[in-house]
C-alpha cells in the first residue's frame, strides 16, 4: 500500500491533475472508459523526451487521442493513490525512474504483464524480468559542471566531497519527488556507503526541489555543478547553456520502466504505445532527446557524450532493487534528516 501520509496531496493531485500536455484525464474518466480511440500516460519524463515520442506514435496511429501527464515520480504515485482510493486508475501507462515503484505496483498486482514485439532486439536490464514491466531507456546521471565556473572538470565522485570549488556549490534533487534523484542516492550508498553522502552534505551540498530545478540552478551560476539527469542536461545544452555533463568511472544507470495497469481502459492502445516505444524510431528519438536507448542499433549523438548502451548496461553500479524497495522509506528519511 503506498504511504497514508501522503493522501491529503493525493486528493488535491486528483483534483487538479499534474500537469504536462493533452487533456487532463482527471477531467474526463467518463469519456476515457468509454472510448476505443484514447490512450493516458502518466510520466516522469519532461516534454522533451516524452513529446517526440507520443507525436511519432500519434503519426502511426492517427485515429489514438493521448493524453500525456508529466510530474515528479512522488507526485505520480500519490495521485495513483488517490484514484485507487476513488476506485478507478484512469492512467493506462506509466512510465518514470524509480524501479522500486515497479516491484511494488507488480507485487500490489497492478500491472499488466506484457512483452512487447521485437524484445530480443532490446537491452534488458532487469534479471527477473517477467513482463511485468520493460525498460524504455537506459537513463544515467553524473556530474553537471557550469563551464563558466568549473575550468577543470572532476575526475571522481570524491572530488565533489573534497574540492573546495563544490563547497556549498553542489546541488541534488529531492529523492522524495525525484525518481531519478532516489535512484542516484541508493546507486551512490551502494558503491561507497552513506558516508559518501554525508561527506557531500558535510562540503556544504544542498537539497533542490526537481530534477530539473537542480540543473537551472547550475545552468544560471547559482550553483557550480549538481548530480543531474542526462537528457534534461542535454536540452538546456542545446538551449546554449554553459552546461558538461561529466561521467566518473562509476556510471550511475537508472533504468526507465513502462509498464501498463492491468484495469486499463485502453489495453489494446497502450500495447501499441509499448510497442511503438520499442522500436528503432521510436528509440532513435530517444538518444536524439540526450539519453541513452536499450537498442544496439540506434545512433547516440556525439555531443552528448553518452555511454554507448552495451556500456550503459554492463558498466553501471549494479544494485538489487527489491532490497532497494525495501530498504526506500529509510534511505530517503535519513537524507531527509540530514538535507533538512
Amino acid at each position: 500500500m503506498f504511504k497514508k501520509i501522503f493522501m491529503v496531496m493525493c486528493l488535491a493531485l486528483l483534483i487538479t491533475g499534474c500537469g504536462g500536455g493533452g487533456d487532463n484525464p482527471a477531467d474526463k474518466s467518463a469519456d476515457n472508459k468509454n472510448s476505443a480511440n484514447k490512450l493516458v500516460i502518466y510520466t516522469s519524463m519532461k516534454e522533451s523526451l516524452i513529446g517526440g515520442i507520443v507525436e511519432g506514435f500519434k503519426a502511426q496511429n492517427p485515429g489514438i487521442e493521448v493524453d500525456w501527464q508529466s510530474a515528479g515520480a512522488g507526485k505520480i504515485m500519490a495521485k495513483l493513490e488517490a484514484e485507487r482510493q476513488s476506485g478507478h486508475i484512469m492512467a493506462d501507462i506509466i512510465w518514470t525512474s524509480e524501479v522500486p515503484d515497479f516491484y511494488q505496483m507488480k507485487d500490489e498486482g497492478l500491472l499488466e504483464k506484457y512483452q512487447p514485439a521485437g524484445f530480443d532486439e532490446l537491452l534488458n536490464p532487469f534479471d527477473d524480468y517477467d513482463g511485468s514491466f520493460t525498460a524504455a531507456r537506459l537513463g544515467t546521471l553524473g556530474i553537471v559542471i557550469n563551464t563558466d565556473k568549473v575550468t577543470t572538470p572532476p575526475k571522481s565522485w570524491e572530488t565533489i566531497t573534497t574540492d573546495p570549488l563544490y563547497k556549498d556549490s553542489f546541488g541534488i534533487a529531492d529523492p522524495a519527488l525525484s525518481g531519478t534523484a532516489f535512484m542516484s542516492i541508493a546507486l551512490l550508498e551502494k558503491q561507497f556507503g552513506w558516508d559518501y553522502i554525508v561527506k557531500l552534505h558535510d562540503n556544504g551540498a544542498t537539497k533542490s526541489k526537481g530534477s530539473g530545478r537542480v540543473i537551472d540552478d547550475t545552468a544560471d551560476g547559482a550553483l557550480n555543478a549538481c548530480l543531474g539527469v542526462d537528457y534534461i542536461t542535454a536540452g538546456k545544452i542545446d538551449k546554449g547553456a554553459p552546461l558538461k555533463m561529466v561521467y566518473p568511472k562509476e556510471l550511475l544507470m537508472v533504468p526507465s520502466p513502462v509498464a501498463i495497469f492491468k484495469d486499463a481502459d485502453h489495453k489494446d492502445n497502450a500495447k501499441k504505445f509499448v510497442d511503438y516505444m520499442m522500436t528503432q524510431e521510436a528509440q532513435q528519438k530517444v538518444a536524439e532527446a540526450g539519453t541513452v536507448p536499450v537498442r544496439r542499433d540506434v545512433k547516440t549523438p556525439e555531443r552528448y557524450n553518452l555511454p554507448a548502451p552495451e556500456d550503459a548496461l554492463n558498466n553501471g553500479i549494479k544494485i538489487n532493487y527489491s532490497e532497494v524497495l525495501a530498504n526506500k522509506d529509510e534511505i530517503v528519511k535519513k537524507f531527509s534528516n540530514l538535507f533538512k
